[in-house]
């Protein structure tokens, strides 16, 4: 008993240990799903490779902990009461021997003072007729009487003295018995039982270290893979999946020309005349346009944190290209979809016309209406999106055509390529001309400090205050409002974001999520 409550200890040990094991890992996984973890960095999917196996592994203390308590405790309580019941027979066996040695015993010793009572009535009637005989006055009837009773006594002496020895024979056999035979034997049963409570423990102590060492060979497995993932990492696929997630598509400034002053110099000497207050400002602007267009050249400036527009004009060539392409897929996979429907759709109906009892073709009609409306949303969609990918492929093959041209003239100071791609007449129209919303002049964002942050797709506003202290939640007040930049996925949590830029996960259960009308798949849910 005093194992089996080890063994008891020992499964909770294992159990605990694998269901905090699961609970790291369950804490450590990603909660987006696997089409939005993108890049895929090596060092990512050897991080989740790791957790697999790390999972696989308390997958394997759990199996223990069951190897344990079915093989070791579970035999081990109940061949303690197999021990248990055994053990009272054996002792209830020994009480009943030594019960009737004493009933023997009792037997013997009430033959033998019945014996030893009318002895002494004997011996009382041999004295009384032994007196009456020898008295005169004694008449013949007395002396007959106390003769008679004389012989009864002794008569009776005589019966009870062989009752006494053939109980005290048949107590000293069954003594002979009790001692020799009957409580060796079950002392015997005794220790076979002992024995064999050893020899179980000796087994369980065994299956003890088999229940682990069974599981060796998988935890080592688990423990390659992990070794594995470690080794999978690649540092320059890394360092590519950055450069392609975050190049900009932009193409380097040009040389500046060289502008001479110098000859404002020599007409003035020539002239006779002074510099105009123009000439001057030209002079300013010129300088200003240096200082400004070197601003914008700068790749690691912070840039406003604008809102995201639909045709992603907001970010920069490259990324902008990336981002419909990735839509236009998007849209024709749902179209895909709708066009498969409405084939099942119009096989159903052209069932239903040629056997009317399956059911009522006309009530197909609205559902194929609504998945043709579908249809050309979706067509439309597509069509305005590859209308502004067309745009950006068409402004990059442009640009790269002026670069080559501006190359070859590049002491021409007009026509000048400005860091967003497009080109000027006055070089002094960059400094005067407020920039466009789509061509920021800082575009660049800082890369090495912190990545673009998820467009808005919504608002929602607080029902209840949540006070999110556990890591990559997000705090609000009741009635605070926040930007939703991610949907609930099924989990019963939403990503949202303040206005000064924090981000965090709260339950969709505690806002009024309210989407934008374009934005995909857009509800409005408590």
């Amino acid at each position: 008993e005093k194992y089996a409550k080890f063994v008891k200890e020992r499964i909770e040990i294992e159990q605990n240990y694998a269901k905090q094991l699961r609970n790291l890992v369950k804490k450590y996984c990603p909660k987006r799903s696997a089409k939005d973890e993108e890049p895929r960095f090596t060092s990512c999917i050897a991080f989740f490779n790791i957790l697999n196996e790390l999972n696989d592994y308390a997958g394997q203390r759990e199996v223990v902990a069951e190897e344990m308590g079915h093989r070791v405790y579970g035999e081990l309580m109940r061949y303690s009461h197999d021990l248990k019941t055994e053990r009272k027979m054996h002792l209830q066996e020994g009480r009943k021997a030594q019960q009737y040695l004493d009933m023997c015993w009792k037997q013997m010793d009430n033959s033998k003072k019945k014996f030893e009572r009318e002895c002494r009535e004997a011996e009382k009637a041999q004295q009384s007729y032994e007196r009456l005989d020898n008295d005169t006055n004694a008449t013949k009837a007395d002396v007959e009487k106390a003769k008679q009773q004389l012989n009864l006594r002794t008569h009776m002496a005589d019966e009870n003295k062989n009752e006494y020895a053939a109980q005290l024979q048949n107590f000293n056999g069954e003594q002979h018995k009790h001692y020799y035979i009957v409580i060796p034997q079950i002392y015997k049963q005794l220790q076979e039982m002992d024995e064999r409570r050893t020899i179980k423990l000796s087994e369980c102590y065994k299956g003890f270290a088999d229940s682990e060492r069974k599981v060796i060979p998988i935890i080592s497995k688990c423990l390659e893979g992990m070794i594995l993932a470690a080794k999978s990492v690649d540092e320059h696929r890394d360092s590519q999946l950055v450069i392609d997630c975050f190049k900009s598509g932009f193409e380097p400034p040009g040389d500046f020309p060289f502008e001479d002053y110098s000859q404002n110099i020599y007409r003035t000497i020539s002239d006779g005349t002074i510099s105009t207050p123009k000439q001057e400002g030209m002079r300013i602007d010129s300088k200003t346009t240096v200082g400004k267009a070197k601003g914008k050249l700068w790749l690691f400036g912070k840039k406003p944190k604008g809102p995201a527009l639909e045709d992603f004009s907001h970010l920069p060539p490259e990324q902008r290209r990336k981002k419909l392409q990735q839509r236009i897929d998007e849209l024709n996979r749902e179209l895909q979809k709708e066009t498969d429907q409405k084939d099942a759709l119009i096989k159903m109906r052209d069932v239903y016309e040629k056997n009317p009892q399956m059911g009522d073709p006309s009530s197909l009609q609205p559902k194929l209406a609504e998945t043709m409306s579908n249809m050309d949303r979706l067509r439309m969609e597509i069509h305005k999106n590859e209308a502004w990918l067309s745009e950006v492929e068409g402004k990059v093959a442009a640009r790269t055509d002026r670069r080559h041209s501006s190359d070859i003239n590049h002491l021409v100071t007009q026509g000048r390529e400005s860091p967003e791609g497009s080109y000027t007449d006055d070089a002094n129209q960059e400094v005067r001309g407020p920039p466009q919303q789509h061509a920021h002049p800082n575009e660049f964002d800082d890369e090495f400090e912190d990545d673009d942050p998820l467009p808005a797709i919504g608002h929602c506003k607080a029902i209840y205050p949540f006070d999110g202290h556990n890591e990559g939640t997000l705090a609000m007040k009741e009635g605070e409002i926040l930007y939703i930049i991610e949907e609930d996925k099924g989990d019963g949590w939403t990503r949202a974001r303040r206005q000064n830029g924090e981000e965090g996960y709260v339950p969709t259960s505690y806002i009024d999520v309210t989407l934008e009308k374009n934005s995909k798949g857009a509800v409005t849910y408590i």
